[in-house]
């Protein structure tokens, strides 16, 4: 798992882990919002007690916060797009060669893909950069 970090990333980082006590070293941007990957042994501790930390990062950044499990390989791709993605869902992921292929319905499909397929390209930079596949939607 190769992640570029730049320094709006690594602000982030640091912000997550003086509030939560929860190291990292991976984040991205989807859709708006921050995604913080971490250990699922540590979301709990992560999010804190009633969401008090999620809610603390929210209102310091003024953007979103889903803090979501690190995936151990290809095979829990599915639960991590999952994650990413919701509450958008989708029919099923395939993983064929070198590409993980999505199939979703009509109404899915253009909330993944979003305007100018800006979500579409966060996804397929956040899939190459995790699993190093490239990423369709189908």
């Amino acid at each position: 798992m190769v992640n570029i970090i730049d320094m709006q990333d690594m602000r982030h980082l640091n912000l997550f882990g003086r509030i939560t006590r929860v190291s990292t070293r991976f984040c991205f941007k989807y859709n708006e919002a921050i995604v913080f990957c971490v250990p699922k042994s540590l979301i709990s501790k992560a999010v804190g007690e009633e969401g008090k930390n999620v809610k603390q990062i929210r209102d310091l950044l003024r953007k979103r916060i889903k803090i979501i499990p690190i995936p151990n390989g290809i095979q829990h791709a599915k639960q991590f797009i999952e994650a990413i993605v919701s509450p958008v869902t989708f029919k099923d992921l395939e993983i064929k060669g070198n590409e993980i292929i999505l199939t979703a319905g009509s109404q899915s499909k253009a909330a993944l893909i979003g305007r100018n397929k800006r979500r579409l390209l966060e996804m397929q930079k956040i899939v190459k950069s995790f699993f190093g596949k490239e990423f369709k939607i189908i």
